[in-house]
């Protein structure tokens, strides 16, 4: 009876430990494929403001206002500074986050080739051994007695090598789940580094912008009271009036 419930405890160990590494290898494929989505984002972001800015500089406006024009130009050198500081975030974010990420991942398939040669080896114990107890139970007559003799003898190597992977998994699952704390802490504290340097550049660069472009220092509310002025101007001129 303690054997059999010194071989369910290790068995219910060795199930917490296989759940704990399935959830850690879901939850490192989401956080790498969503640290990719992000960076691409960001990209695509930090892209789209530069075409924005460059499509208003190259807008006839600049021609005809030189007040627009020193207002667009310094939109344009300041979404191409973003965008030049948004790509070193992104390079660094790959090299200490997305990459360690995609490499951790990379472990998991051993680690269930493992778990897989164990299940294997589990099932042949388990019939070999209900093959022994067959005979345990037989009248013990000799021919019995020689094919429980050979059933044994059959059962020891299997029982050995299923004890040496149970235990090996043992031993290395909880190590390895355990590890994941020191193998990650590093990568996020490198993400919030990045972060950090980016949002800081990202303040001076539009403090800098701000005190170019905004001399009139008009409220949010000003503008547009300014903007609704302006289209009213514009809708009381004949050619856009309604019929």
């Amino acid at each position: 009876m303690l054997d059999f419930i010194t071989r369910q405890q290790a068995e219910n160990h060795f199930h917490f430990y296989f759940l704990l590494s399935y959830r850690l290898e879901d939850q490192t494929k989401k956080l790498h494929k969503d640290m990719k989505k992000s960076t691409e984002a960001d990209l695509a972001m930090s892209k789209a403001a530069v075409k924005i800015s460059a499509d208003l500089l190259s807008n006839l406006l600049c021609e005809q206002d030189q007040a627009f024009l020193e207002s667009m130009t310094a939109l344009d050198t300041a979404m191409r500074r973003m965008d030049a500081f948004n790509q070193e975030k992104v390079i660094q974010i790959q090299k200490t986050v997305i990459d360690p990420l995609k490499k951790y991942s990379g472990v998991f398939p051993s680690l269930n080739m493992a778990v897989k040669r164990r299940e294997q080896a589990l099932q042949d114990y388990k019939r070999l051994q209900s093959k022994v107890e067959k005979y345990e139970e037989k009248e013990k007559t000799g021919p019995v007695m020689v094919k429980l003799h050979q059933a044994r003898e059959e059962l020891r190597p299997v029982r050995e090598d299923f004890e040496a992977k149970n235990k090996q998994l043992l031993d290395e699952m909880p190590k390895f789940f355990h590890s994941r704390i020191d193998y990650f802490q590093p990568s996020f504290e490198a993400l919030i580094r990045a972060q950090v340097v980016y949002f800081t550049e990202m303040h001076k660069i539009f403090s800098d912008l701000t005190d170019q472009i905004d001399q009139a220092g008009l409220t949010d509310e000003q503008r547009e009271r300014e903007t609704e002025a302006k289209l009213s101007e514009l809708r009381a001129l004949s050619i856009v009036a309604d019929d």
